[in-house]
């Protein structure tokens, strides 16, 4: 009996080309990662991604044919592969079973194959699951989550194997699904990101590793010497440990009794701060936040919460910024925060370099979230918030208690002036989030907070830690609360998209020159925006070019894990083509003050004294540039 969403599987073409085993055998071997990607992406997210992972390989390791079979007379489309009916056999092959994992099993009839638990690959000891990915990342796992497995196949078959829609509603039906018009009608429902499904959230052959319950696999090892009987006894004590796996919710099966482990799942032990601690400490960050929220006394749910981050069960969507280990505490953390917000009851806990964030829906705890960000060295200014929720693309905020005031601003409006946001126990007003927006960038709003020590923006980067926003030289940076640096941000606001999901500590806009545009063009600025992580590393720069009476900068290069413009080196040197208004093309660089000269080779040959290079050009020219220090050292142009 076949589902509603996927047919009979139609007989195959006699003018379809026939691909023997070896065929096959050299298609999978050359892009196994590649098909196993596919059948990840494919598969039900309910299966969980440990069993996705090796549900993925397994259903790539069968697709080689028994003998000589007919493959698809639809290729692949990217270099490589085209023309390759091994590869669109495999491929075919490979989607047909990913699809049949996700029917439902019935009473009546035998399950197939691919719907029970692959019985190669194994991995004993360790859960598998491919690394986390930003939260552009998160947000499409969770809209092809909501679709239907032959719509989920439609949108990977766009994405990752770029077909055009006639040749993936051709596949769909050869793979047996039964309405493919309504499988691409539903995919296109989720916005184009196909450059995202290339990411490592989606990459099953690229994995982190976790072990597996540790001394209750030794307390399954002897058992199974003992008898038949004796096994169910033992099966029975081992749900037995603690408070039971009822109270956990979402978490996994706990671990045998530890001492430090069994102390960091205790709520009575959650380190709780006294509310005016903070105005005595000899300093200021996360650990001298109180404790706040309705439901602070709620030990089942601090309970759920704990035993979710020492072990999150299977259903349990965790994130992590990079850099962030998501294991359990090493001892009882610090609770900063048990509530109702919305529509979830959210806990928010700090063990001392770390923030996690666990919600859970107010019915029940299917769908529980688990988040880490790191807060390590964590300054005053930096610790004056973290994200309680997001909900509807708005996003509410739990402020340190010194936070006096809390305002929203959009960046790209700096004459716009800042509207006021309650603030109530700590909790702000929702306000809209730039994180959610797709398409063209109109607006960027910021989180505007006032203390005793001043005004400073934060935005909202898709973390649990807004990044704080400054200006000004680096070494000599300021937060960009006054009327100049609300000025210096506006045309660069909607560039901060490309800092989001990269665990951005601050994010600074330092304008290091300007430079007279030809052909009376008026002035132009050169502005580098760097976002200095909390890790230490991946920092991603960009500098960018406006013109006078433009809306929004140019980036003209960008550079990620590089010193320039931050302040171990605080140089930066780049370029960009530009027309002016009477249709002349010109090479435009400019260096940063302490530049002696720019000079350009390649598709324009010149060199300029100072820190700024105007020549004429041909469109789409490409020249390599180089500058010249006052110390006498030369630097490249960033890129």
């Amino acid at each position: 009996m076949q589902s509603q969403d996927v047919a009979p599987r139609p007989t195959s073409s006699a003018s379809a080309p026939v691909v023997d085993v070896e065929q096959a055998e050299a298609a999978l071997v050359e892009h196994y990662p590649r098909l196993v990607r596919l059948a990840y992406l494919v598969l039900p997210p309910g299966l969980g991604r440990n069993r996705r992972v090796l549900t993925a390989h397994a259903l790539t390791q069968r697709a080689l044919p028994r003998g000589r079979a007919t493959a698809s007379v639809i290729p692949a489309q990217s270099t490589g592969r085209d023309g390759d009916p091994g590869y669109a056999f495999v491929r075919l092959h490979v989607l047909r079973t990913s699809l049949e994992a996700g029917l439902p099993l019935r009473r009546k009839a035998w399950p197939k194959r691919s719907q029970l638990p692959p019985l190669l690959p194994q991995v004993w000891g360790l859960r598998l699951f491919p690394r986390s990915g930003g939260a552009d990342e998160l947000a499409l796992d969770q809209r092809l989550s909501a679709l239907s497995a032959p719509a989920r196949a439609a949108y990977v078959l766009r994405g990752l194997e770029r077909l055009p829609d006639s040749d993936v509603h051709q596949v769909l039906r050869t793979a047996g699904v039964a309405d493919p018009d309504a499988a691409l009608q539903e995919a296109d429902g989720v916005p184009v990101q196909y450059t995202l499904l290339d990411s490592p959230e989606f990459d099953p052959c690229s994995l982190q590793a976790r072990p597996t319950d540790l001394m209750r696999r030794r307390q399954h090892l002897k058992a199974a010497l003992a008898a038949a009987a004796a096994l169910g006894v033992c099966g029975a004590l081992l749900g037995l440990p603690g408070d039971g796996w009822g109270p956990d919710g979402a978490a996994a099966p706990p671990y045998a009794q530890n001492p430090a482990a069994q102390a960091a799942l205790d709520p009575s032990r959650l380190v709780k701060v006294s509310p005016t601690a903070w105005q005595s400490a000899s300093r200021t960050d996360f650990s001298v936040w109180p404790a706040r929220g309705d439901l602070t006394t709620d030990r089942a749910l601090l309970r759920r919460a704990l035993a979710v981050w020492a072990r999150p069960g299977e259903t349990v969507q965790v994130s992590a910024t990079p850099g962030t280990p998501s294991g359990g505490p090493a001892g009882p953390p610090q609770l900063l925060y048990a509530g109702n917000v919305d529509n979830a009851r959210v806990v928010i806990l700090h063990d001392g370099w770390r923030i996690a964030r666990y919600a859970e829906p107010k019915d029940g705890t299917a769908g529980a979230a688990l988040d880490f960000a790191r807060a390590d060295g964590a300054s005053r200014v930096e610790a004056n918030a973290v994200v309680l929720n997001r909900t509807d693309g708005n996003v509410r905020y739990l402020t340190a208690p010194w936070v006096r005031k809390t305002a929203e601003r959009d960046l790209l409006k700096p004459a716009s002036g800042a509207m006021d946001l309650t603030l109530r126990d700590g909790v702000t007003a929702p306000l809209a989030s730039p994180v959610t927006q797709t398409g063209t960038c109109t607006s960027w709003n910021v989180l505007q907070i006032t203390d005793d020590s001043g005004t400073r923006l934060m935005s909202d980067l898709g973390e649990l830690v807004p990044a704080r926003l400054t200006t000004g030289r680096p070494g000599g940076t300021h937060d960009a609360s006054g009327a100049e640096a609300l000025r210096t941000w506006a045309p660069f606001g909607c560039s901060l998209a490309d800092q989001r999901g990269h665990g951005v500590r601050s994010v600074n806009a330092w304008q290091y020159a300007e430079q007279p545009l030809p052909d009376d063009g008026g002035t132009a600025a050169w502005v580098c925006t760097r976002g200095e992580t909390w890790r230490g590393g991946g920092e991603r720069v960009l500098a960018q070019f406006h013109t006078p009476g433009g809306k929004y900068g140019a980036v003209a290069a960008k550079a990620e894990n590089v010193a320039a413009c931050g302040a171990r080196d605080p140089h930066v040197l780049a370029g960009v083509l530009w027309k002016s208004g009477a249709g002349s093309w010109y090479l435009l660089a400019a260096g940063s003050r302490d530049t002696t000269s720019v000079s350009a080779t390649g598709g324009v040959a010149q060199t300029a004294q100072g820190n700024l290079l105007a020549a004429k050009a041909k469109q789409g020219a490409r020249a390599e540039l180089k500058g010249t220090l006052t110390d006498g050292r030369t630097i490249d142009s960033l890129r």
